[in-house]
């Protein structure tokens, strides 16, 4: 089952009480491993974020739009409502694929978190919604 191979898992853990810091591009860490896995991390502001998705890496790289094409307001705005559609399927298991949506995304309007971490997450939620054909919002996913 291709949903259970590719085993899609978010992970935001967010620890500081710092919601004021301002992420700069010079302390975030992005790594990309053999196994297709995207880590964006942040100490100052102490959080971290795992994508564990084949073809999500190489998808950004070759499909995605190029950073700076959309706006700072435009992808946490998106983001939100995606992180909300998200969360509540992840509490409905019985109506959706908990191999799909299998944990919940802490992701706060009031934290800045860059436009690397904005830019990333929302072509994660794009890239998810058409490679699994689902869609998360009244927005028709596309690039």
């Amino acid at each position: 089952m291709k949903t259970f191979v590719s085993a899609i898992l978010i992970a935001f853990l967010f620890y500081s009480c710092h919601s004021s810091q301002k992420m700069t591009t010079s302390t975030t860490e992005t790594k990309l491993t053999e196994n297709d896995t995207v880590r964006i991390a942040n100490d100052d502001l102490e959080y971290e974020i795992i994508i564990f998705d084949p073809g999500f890496s190489t998808w950004l790289r070759s499909t995605a739009r190029p950073e700076g094409y959309y706006s700072l307001d435009f992808l946490e705005n998106r983001n939100y409502q995606y992180v909300i559609a998200w969360n509540q399927r992840v509490l409905q298991p019985q109506v959706y694929n908990p191999n799909l949506y299998a944990m919940q995304i802490n992701y706060e309007s009031n934290i800045d978190y860059g436009y690397e971490v904005n830019y990333k997450l929302y072509n994660y939620f794009i890239y998810f919604q058409l490679t699994y054909r689902q869609q998360l919002t009244g927005y028709i996913p596309r690039i």
